[in-house]
């Protein structure tokens, strides 16, 4: 179980990379990984920090998770050989170094600059392959610096989808706890408690993110460092990420006109929850006061995608036993759930 050492969240925090690496006492060469746009935004302050703390920073812009940027990291860790790896931008930069980090047996911080989805804390990267997006299981980062007045910046539909994401561990546990009951699978009480929690934070605060204050952001990145720490504690992506998942990847497969992952994760959320019998009405409602899609039409998509993803999802990971797997829906079973939650009219 990896955990961070150091979790630093508020106003300006970003001047207290010097004390962070002062205090995980780290020296030598560090290598910054980030975006064009993080890079101006945090990249470049963190650059500046650790040359004053007598570090020598060494700058990598990469802007994918793909095996070619992957690989463009890997060959600068052979070269400079870095003792402590910076991420400096959103889930994509952070996956791309957290890889590496796993694979080098490196240390990586966090510095995050949008919250669009949990992987700023978690220790599983989302990568992109050949024919579907997968997950693997990496470092979680040694410290995460979230300063807020940096993650401000970016534009506010990120903190939407971030807020999606967290309220779909409301199905994400569903489905561990079913293929524990099915499947016998392994089941942490603690860290699905952790994920949930998390959910609850979220739609308990929904009207702090309506009126777009520091005060939804902070929430929101205690909700997504902890639903990290629910997956480090788990040793995998289970207790946040089930069906809704799945189902957010198909379409990703079947849609050209993609969201954002937390905003397809929402609504597949909705549907989750509707084949549970749960509340599905409690996580729409939700998800509307946070300003979140709960129609294709919001979400930017035709109805027939809603409905090929749904029926598509569960053969994406069949190892990974859901209520998509549980059920087997037809065609005609996808397009009634969907018409049923008003996800598609």
């Amino acid at each position: 179980m990896q955990l961070p050492r150091e979790v630093i969240v508020g106003n300006g925090v970003i001047n207290r990379v010097t004390e962070v690496i002062n205090r995980l006492n780290l020296k030598g060469v560090a290598l910054i990984v980030s975006g064009t746009k993080s890079y101006e935004v945090a990249g470049k302050k963190v650059y500046s920090l650790l040359e004053q703390a007598g570090m020598e920073p060494h700058g990598l812009l990469v802007e994918t998770t793909t095996s070619k940027d992957i690989e463009v990291i890997e060959k600068q860790i052979f070269s400079l050989k870095p003792q402590v790896l910076f991420s400096v931008g959103g889930g994509t930069i952070i996956d791309a170094t957290k890889v590496n980090s796993g694979k080098q047996n490196i240390p990586f911080i966090s510095v995050p600059t949008t919250v669009s989805h949990d992987g700023i804390a978690s220790p599983l990267a989302s990568l992109k392959g050949v024919d579907k997006p997968y997950s693997v299981l990496c470092h979680a980062p040694l410290a995460i610096i979230a300063d807020i007045d940096v993650i401000s910046l970016a534009p506010w539909r990120s903190v939407i989808s971030g807020c999606g994401d967290v309220i779909a561990k409301f199905t994400a546990v569903k489905d561990w706890e079913l293929a524990h009951k099915e499947k016998n699978e392994y089941y942490g009480e603690y860290a699905a408690s952790l994920a949930l929690m998390s959910a609850q934070l979220i739609t308990a605060n929904a009207p702090l993110f309506q009126s777009k204050t520091d005060g939804g952001l902070r929430v929101l990145l205690e909700a997504l460092i902890s639903c990290g720490v629910a997956m480090s504690i788990a040793g995998s992506s289970r207790p946040c990420s089930g069906s809704e998942h799945l189902f957010s990847h198909a379409l990703d497969q079947i849609s050209s006109n993609r969201a954002m992952h937390g905003e397809q994760v929402g609504i597949g959320s909705i549907l989750s929850a509707f084949l549970y019998n749960a509340n599905w009405q409690q996580i729409r409602d939700a998800l509307k006061q946070i300003g979140a899609p709960t129609t294709a039409k919001e979400l930017g998509v035709k109805d027939e995608d809603i409905i090929k993803a749904l029926e598509l999802a569960p053969t994406l990971r069949p190892e990974r036993y859901t209520i998509l797997h549980k059920q087997q829906l037809s065609y005609t079973e996808c397009k009634n759930i969907a018409k049923e939650t008003n996800i598609i009219h």
